[in-house]
């Protein structure tokens, strides 16, 4: 399912341009514009739905998506990343197809990527 106003639909039909890094028969993977720190990378389905519990997002295209942010995650070659999914404007969610960040959070930047303190976050 694909709707024709989407950006990330344009991208899984070829419309718009991107710099795929993964891709597979449900996912894409491609390098975020712009990017918050070294190798963002966002993956998106090939199926559009605006958050995650959207009625009829198939169950398989969110199954593709964890062993894809894991070869990201590798292929990045840090050993902090944080993996961010946003669900709706109040919680982030700047493009409305569900999507998810693999972002690399290198020890020698600490202010790059997602910025969390114990003020911030409870831990």
């Amino acid at each position: 399912k694909n709707i024709p106003s989407c950006i990330f639909c344009k991208i899984v039909t070829g419309e718009a341009p991107s710099f795929k890094v993964y891709e597979t028969k449900y996912s894409i993977a491609f390098l975020a514009k712009p990017p918050v720190s070294h190798g963002h990378t966002l993956i998106i389905p090939k199926y559009h739905s605006r958050t995650l519990t959207d009625p009829g997002l198939p169950d398989e295209f969110l199954a593709d998506v964890g062993p894809i942010m894991k070869k990201i995650a590798v292929m990045n070659g840090e050993d902090s990343y944080n993996i961010i999914q946003n669900n709706g404007r109040t919680a982030g969610q700047s493009v409305d197809h569900v999507h998810f960040h693999v972002v690399t959070k290198p020890m020698n930047q600490p202010n790059q990527g997602l910025v969390l303190t114990p003020e911030s976050w409870p831990s």
